[in-house]
């Protein structure tokens, strides 16, 4: 016999029990229901990829944290673990475009993998939800990425949150009106990518020891903090650099969609510091922030019309969102911004067993229940009533039936309310009524 196994999860990963699932359920059914509502349909893809369908799509940064997968004999195919959702979409695209409507609007709701260090917030397996156009080339889409976002946060109650916006192409103008050589654009994507974490002075120091010259430093992080209120950033940054197809013309088309859809001014800004590191994007970038508590982004996207062209010979103007569901919901715990209703059980009506002679009997009543729709439990071990009540009570299920040899010999059901310890006594065939109206809802 094998020796015994402290049980332990790896770093990195977790378990959720219970309780913790109807909190994530609750996020990731609320972000199903608005995906729906702007009617994107969902896919589903492998966890593990060809290593030749993930490396040489993100850059050289992110793709340090891809995990390799180790397999067995049967096949010589180097695998990978999933690291976003977005490159098996490519993939998924060119494989299958003869079956696929476009425009494309798809979902996707799974676990990817990063070799992360652990810490708050940051996990090796982590859940995303992203939403993507696939076949539009305008700001018609990129409008309808923002918009969906500001509908999910808002649904999930976040009082203040910030969807900053960003141009590739306008970072790209950036650095070459700053003197920046074109080859070193990857350079200047990665350093400015992590502002918010080490600052000006940080990405300037960075900036220059990948051999980038001091006065471009200078003059690029001039430009990129360059603030005014609103959509007059824009116009700033464009009397500073001047040129055509530097993005500025697409973040006002977008900005004035964004008007027409409804989507508060409140809601989002032009951030110039904002870089978005993969190396995919090519146009409008987005992320959301929330300040207090700080957990950096939680949710992350732009526009990438040429990763579709990897995986077909013409490629498709792509762009979407992804949530950071992981610290959504940390973000949600620590504002507690879940309704009341959310946790503890799903369970409604907890059917007592009195004794085996009276099973049969709780059996066909629980049975009732649940044919009316009613989350329905039945005791299944053979104890006390006090200990079914007891078993209620800790697990916060809101009602208990009780059909005794008394209650069957009047051919009646005993209902209490555990909150308030409320009452009622119904017939058999109104079993389901009753229980409804103790529950609040609608017999």
């Amino acid at each position: 016999m094998s020796k015994s196994v402290t049980p332990r999860t790896p770093k990195g990963f977790r378990d959720f029990l219970p309780e913790t699932m109807l909190r994530r359920n609750y996020v990731l059914d609320s972000i199903t229901e608005e995906f729906h509502r702007f009617g994107f349909e969902p896919i589903g893809t492998p966890i593990l990829e060809l290593q030749e369908t993930l490396f040489g799509k993100y850059g050289e940064d992110a793709e340090q944290l891809i995990f390799s997968a180790q397999h067995g004999r049967s096949t010589r195919e180097p695998l990978a673990m999933r690291y976003d959702l977005t490159v098996p979409l490519a993939r998924l695209v060119g494989q299958y475009e003869n079956q696929l409507n476009f425009p494309f609007k798809r979902y996707h709701i799974a676990p990817v993998f990063r070799g992360e260090r652990p810490q708050r917030g940051r996990y090796r397996e982590f859940w995303q939800c992203d939403a993507d156009i696939v076949g539009v080339p305008g700001m018609s889409a990129d409008a309808e990425i923002i918009s969906l976002t500001q509908r999910i946060l808002s649904r999930l109650g976040f009082p203040q949150f910030l969807i900053k916006i960003n141009h590739r192409k306008l970072l790209a103008a950036i650095g070459e009106f700053s003197g920046l050589p074109r080859a070193q654009l990857p350079d200047l994507y990665r350093s400015v990518d992590k502002f918010d974490k080490i600052g000006a002075e940080g990405v300037g120091r960075e900036l220059t020891e990948r051999g980038i010259a001091a006065d471009a430093v200078s003059r690029m992080l001039d430009l990129i903090q360059a603030k005014e209120q609103g959509a007059g950033s824009l116009d700033l940054i464009a009397d500073a650099i001047g040129g055509k197809d530097n993005g500025v013309d697409e973040l006002r088309e977008l900005a004035a969609l964004l008007t027409e859809s409804n989507v508060p001014s409140a809601c989002y800004d032009f951030d110039f510091t904002m870089a978005r590191g993969l190396g995919y994007y090519t146009g409008p970038i987005f992320e959301t922030v929330i300040s207090q508590p700080n957990l950096g982004s939680i949710t992350g996207g732009g526009r990438y019309d040429n990763l579709i062209g990897l995986f077909r010979r013409q490629s498709l103007p792509t762009t979407g969102v992804s949530f950071g569901i992981e610290r959504i919901i940390d973000l949600m715990d620590e504002l507690k911004l879940y309704p009341d209703c959310v946790g503890g059980t799903l369970v409604e009506v907890l059917v007592t067993v009195f004794t085996q002679d009276t099973r049969g009997v709780s059996m066909r009543i629980a049975d009732r229940l649940r044919q009316a729709g009613v989350n329905t439990e039945l005791y299944l071990p053979a104890r006390k009533l006090s200990r079914q009540f007891q078993y209620a009570d800790k697990k916060r299920i809101p009602v208990v039936a009780i059909a005794g040899p008394d209650e069957l010999e009047s051919g009646v059901i005993k209902l209490r309310r555990l909150a308030d310890g409320k009452e009622t006594t119904a017939p058999l065939a109104d079993a389901v009524a009753a229980a409804r109206q103790l529950l609040s809802l609608s017999p």
